[in-house]
């Protein structure tokens, strides 16, 4: 039985008490009591926290959701504001200063050129025609900003919309486009409304190349563009290959511009005539009036209720549990139809929610968050020069089966465990885990000159207290005795057993330590 499938048997859900105290520990910001431990009499236990996996602390919960894992500075940021304003904090991420990712991002110079600036470069002979050096800089940014940005929410939303309105990256006919993408689709709209985010998508040439729209001709309409528009990005399976063939001719004169490279709408390539999506109708009587016509059927899509079903469910498949309960879809559906396709409104409600209090161990890291979890857990820096680490973390993603933004089909990569379940995958997380606790691979990552000290603090006495801080410090819990007992017989030694001045278990084998237990059942749940 693999890791992944050991922790989703010993998953459960987390009684109503332990629920109820963790929603109220977010108003109040403060721990949620353990269950039984209380006043009030006999309450249901947690079996989560029993059995050892995770901690019942309702904060770490929050920080192993809204981020890509927790770090010794968001742990101590998190308990000084309380829950409500550090998601407050992370929910406007302008506000934030990001100094670290800011230095990181500015060795990318190419990440964040508009389409103009890359073909001015490409005509002046700084980059190859059809180059794709910017798009893999982009990917290199990807988990870079995952581990090291302060804006951690924002990242983790980044990564949730360029699944949702996937544009493969790197790949050719995008080579120009795709990092203008991220810059002004899916970073610009992503804490905003889906139907800001809907349009610019819609309007701009990487999707518009990547899904054929702009080869989609009035007399020729590819109809690309236009299934993956209501099943992929709004409504689902729900439409018919009448609203297909109507939305692909509605979208015809939405393409790119050759000179330039840069979103054009063609009034005479235009199909004129009424059309019929789904409940949305329109004369679309003029070649002039087409991009409005689309404008049009965007908004009624991004507030339709089956748009607004999906979207709240993938929200909550990625924040609370593959399966997630459908009262809790239905409440937030309703956010998101009073606030006018607003995200915010939904994430906030998402993440006071009972429901969501509740979902602790209902989750499994995906590659790549297991990656940025590793570091960022660890507590380690950023390479002080050069980018070779960059893509040495984007390799190690990249071998677990996660490169960033490299999912071929339009769908977006999966965010449910079984997707991940692979002992090749497995082996290839657990191959990074030791790489980076021992700082073999990558070799510039900033660590503590004492790495235990840095760790944990003072040398602990025994093995057991050792296994225990180092346990606590990775997985936020002490594990049971058996475990704690099974980790020391690696180093040959029992719990008890001193801890001795010159011990490789707190010297060159350390690693070792971190390493098995960043390969547990706890690591790997989000």
């Amino acid at each position: 039985m693999t890791v992944i499938e050991q922790t989703l048997s010993r998953r459960t859900a987390i009684g109503a008490a332990a629920a109820a105290g963790a929603a109220a520990a977010f108003t109040t910001g403060t721990p949620a009591m353990a269950a039984g431990s209380g006043p009030a009499g006999p309450t249901t236990v947690d079996p989560v926290a029993a059995a050892g996996l995770l901690p019942a602390d309702p904060l770490l919960h929050l920080l192993r959701r809204a981020t890509f894992g927790p770090s010794p500075a968001s742990i101590a940021e998190i308990r000084k504001l309380g829950a409500s304003a550090w998601l407050d904090r992370q929910l406007k991420p302008a506000s934030i200063a990001d100094p670290v990712a800011d230095e990181l991002i500015a060795r990318l110079p190419l990440s964040g050129l508009s389409i103009a600036e890359i073909r001015a470069k490409a005509a002046a002979g700084q980059l190859k025609q059809y180059d794709w050096t910017p798009m893999w800089q982009l990917s290199w940014a990807a988990p870079i900003r995952a581990i090291w940005s302060e804006r951690q929410l924002f990242e983790v939303m980044v990564d949730f919309w360029s699944n949702h309105l996937n544009v493969t990256c790197p790949i050719g006919d995008v080579w120009d486009s795709r990092a203008d993408y991220d810059r002004n689709v899916i970073r610009k709209h992503a804490l905003g409304t889906f139907a800001d985010l809907l349009k610019a998508s819609a309007r701009h040439p990487a999707m518009l190349t990547y899904l054929d729209n702009r080869y989609s001709t009035r007399l020729a309409p590819n109809e690309n563009y236009g299934r993956e528009l209501l099943e992929l990005h709004t409504v689902g399976l729900e439409y018919t290959e009448q609203d297909v063939k109507d939305a692909a001719r509605l979208l015809t004169g939405l393409g790119v511009d050759k000179a330039t490279g840069a979103y054009r709408y063609d009034a005479a390539n235009h199909a004129v005539g009424p059309v019929k999506v789904l409940t949305f109708t329109h004369a679309n009587a003029t070649t002039t009036g087409g991009e409005a016509a689309v404008l049009a059927l965007l908004d009624h899509l991004a507030i339709h209720p089956s748009t607004a079903r999906r979207i709240v469910t993938k929200l909550c498949v990625r924040f609370v549990a593959d399966e997630p309960p459908a009262g809790l879809i239905t409440k937030l559906v309703k956010v998101y139809l009073d606030n006018r396709t607003a995200i915010a409104p939904v994430l906030r409600a998402l993440f006071t929610s009972a429901e969501f209090a509740g979902s602790i161990g209902a989750k499994v890291r995906t590659p790549l968050e297991d990656l940025a979890a590793t570091i960022r857990i660890l507590g380690y820096g950023p390479p002080p020069a050069g980018t070779k680490t960059y893509e040495s973390l984007y390799g190690m993603a990249r071998n677990a089966g996660h490169a960033p933004l490299l999912w071929g089909p339009p769908s977006g990569y999966p965010d449910v465990a079984a997707a991940w379940a692979s002992p090749s995958g497995l082996l290839v997380r657990w191959n990074f885990h030791l790489s980076i606790a021992s700082g073999s691979w990558p070799t510039d990552l900033v660590k503590p000159a004492d790495l235990l000290t840095g760790m944990i603090g003072a040398r602990p006495a025994t093995y057991g207290a050792l296994i225990d801080a180092t346990a606590v410090r990775l997985l936020g819990v002490t594990l049971a005795a058996e475990k704690t007992a099974a980790l020391a017989a690696f180093f040959g030694k029992t719990p008890s057993s001193a801890v001795k001045y010159n011990d490789p278990a707190v010297g060159w084998m350390y690693p070792y330590l971190l390493g098995m237990l960043l390969n547990s059942p706890n690591f790997a749940l989000r």
